[in-house]
């Protein structure tokens, strides 16, 4: 399963519902305190129940929704990929198709809602039936089935199998089921069974955030150690094997471990080398705590979150190198979402390139999700143009937009990194000039703008002066540096040549 769409409403900085759409890797990008890293926050809240990173409080709730009486925190997620058969009361396969369990859009959805911040209570919209004769069947007993069946002399071929006899009633009144979508409630009566089992089926979520205390029990390395564990104990074969389980977690943790020192290695032989994987006995652990104490340190036994950031940082981005060449080999792998926050923290340039091709990589392999934010305008212009989810807000409005707002006529990287960091930068400048100069608008753009004195130098070696506009000015001096004849241009004059630039295309596609 992955999701296709998560949709918030009322959870911090998000008061009015905001749906955003998800592929195999999503990027958020926007400006500081925007609500990138909420987005993240949420889904952990959703999947982690409180118990992963994020802790669900009372402060979540929106500000002003609570001032206007809403107390209650929203998140629902629409999953797509989803599995073939379930299993959602005794052992009788069904589909989800079949329990009449997806939305209009056949996904499944599942909403998660929080009143006053506290337990939750989960239902799942669906086209379902609301025909009076057959509606709420998920919620009743075999009894109620079997009446049912009785009372209007329904053919059913087992009595006994709660899935079985659904599906005669349904094809019963099928010319008149009343399909409408609803909110089915799964975490009460009968359907809580259904809840429980659902929850099987759905990706294992891990978020890693960028700020983390500096303590012992930090988890900032830890945690790609402990997602493997996560992984491992979900696999069916070794469920079935309680006894032999430890020792193979054992030997695939050592071999995540392998993987992320040899990709370490690459970068920084000395680093890797005075690393080691610290796996406790097997036999010295209790059956819910296997390897719950998994982590790397030095040979000094010095934890690595005493180590600096940038080690840290170092060997999480090596997990995800060794993660991507472990899954596209991999068989039968659970389905899994890593979320990463701003991946660029404490890496040089060329780190962060390894970094974003890993995410590539295994964004591609299957069963697999990349979240991520960043700050990086060199990250962003690694990935392409549908990856990325720009975060604006206008008057406490957030939006979350899939395709760049038209404030160009083209997809443009640098106009990503613009709008979302700010950027001013020498090749957005080129950018932006060279798109004008091809549509043959140089002239017209130049009309009614001040100039400054140029000088030129001319190939006899003699010094012409020229009157051009700020925008020249700037393309002449990137163009010809060995020019010095004329004082560097100064960072506020280019950003208001780009938004002279930005400005006037933005007039010729309105």
């Amino acid at each position: 399963m992955k999701i296709k769409k998560i949709k918030i409403k009322n959870f911090r900085s998000y008061k009015e519902e905001v749906q955003i759409e998800f592929g195999d890797l999503t990027a958020f990008v926007g400006k500081n305190d925007i609500g990138k890293s909420t987005v993240l926050e949420a889904l952990d809240i959703f999947f982690n129940d409180s118990k992963g990173v994020i802790k669900l409080d009372k402060d979540d709730i929106n500000k002003q929704g609570l001032e206007e009486g809403d107390s209650e925190i929203v998140i629902s997620i629409c999953f797509e990929e989803l599995p073939t058969n379930i299993v959602i009361d005794a052992t009788n396969e069904t589909t989800l198709q079949a329990e009449y369990l997806l939305n209009s859009n056949n996904q499944l959805e599942i909403i998660k809602k929080y009143p006053n911040a506290g337990k939750e209570k989960v239902f799942v919209k669906a086209n379902h039936p609301t025909n009076e004769n057959c509606k709420d069947l998920l919620q009743k007993k075999n009894t109620d089935y079997q009446k049912i069946i009785r009372d209007n002399a329904i053919t059913c071929t087992n009595q006994t199998i709660n899935a079985v006899m659904r599906s005669a009633i349904w094809t019963h009144f099928s010319s008149d089921l009343q399909l409408s979508e609803i909110e089915i409630d799964v975490t009460k009566g009968e359907t809580k069974s259904i809840w429980d089992k659902l929850q099987n089926y759905l990706p294992l979520y891990s978020l890693f955030q960028s700020d983390r205390k500096n303590s012992d029990g930090d988890s900032e390395v830890q945690d790609p150690l402990k997602e493997a564990v996560k992984q491992i104990l979900s696999e069916s074969a070794l469920q079935q094997k309680f006894n032999e389980i430890a020792l193979e977690v054992e030997n695939k943790l050592k071999e995540v471990s392998d993987r992320t020192l040899e990709k370490v290695r690459e970068m920084n032989p000395e680093i890797a080398n005075s690393l080691n994987p610290v796996i406790p006995q097997a036999n010295s652990l209790k059956w819910t705590d296997v390897f719950k104490s998994v982590s790397i340190s030095s040979d000094e036994d010095i934890p690595i979150n005493k180590r600096g950031s940038g080690v840290k940082r170092l060997i999480l981005l090596n997990f995800f190198r060794a993660e991507a060449e472990r899954r596209k080999i991999a068989e039968n792998i659970p389905s899994i979402i890593y979320a990463i926050e701003e991946p660029e923290t404490s890496q040089h340039t060329d780190h962060q390139k390894k970094l974003i091709n890993a995410f590539l990589t295994l964004s591609t392999t299957p069963q697999t999700q990349i979240i991520i934010t960043t700050h990086s305008a060199s990250l962003v212009k690694e990935l392409k143009f549908e990856h990325l989810r720009l975060i604006t807000s206008q008057s406490n409005i957030k939006q979350i937009n899939n395709v760049l707002p038209n404030h160009l006529p083209y997809p443009s990287l640098n106009e990503v990194n613009f709008l979302a960091f700010s950027e001013v930068s020498e090749e957005y400048h080129n950018e932006l000039y060279g798109y004008i100069e091809l549509e043959g608008q140089l002239n017209e753009y130049k009309i009614g703008k001040p100039t400054i004195n140029y000088n030129k130098q001319m190939r006899d070696g003699t010094i012409r002066v020229e009157q051009i506009i700020l925008t020249e000015y700037i393309r002449h001096q990137i163009h010809h540096p060995e020019n010095t004849n004329n004082s560097r241009y100064t960072f506020e004059q280019l950003d208001e040549s780009i938004n002279l630039m930005r400005t006037f295309i933005q007039t010729l596609t309105t």
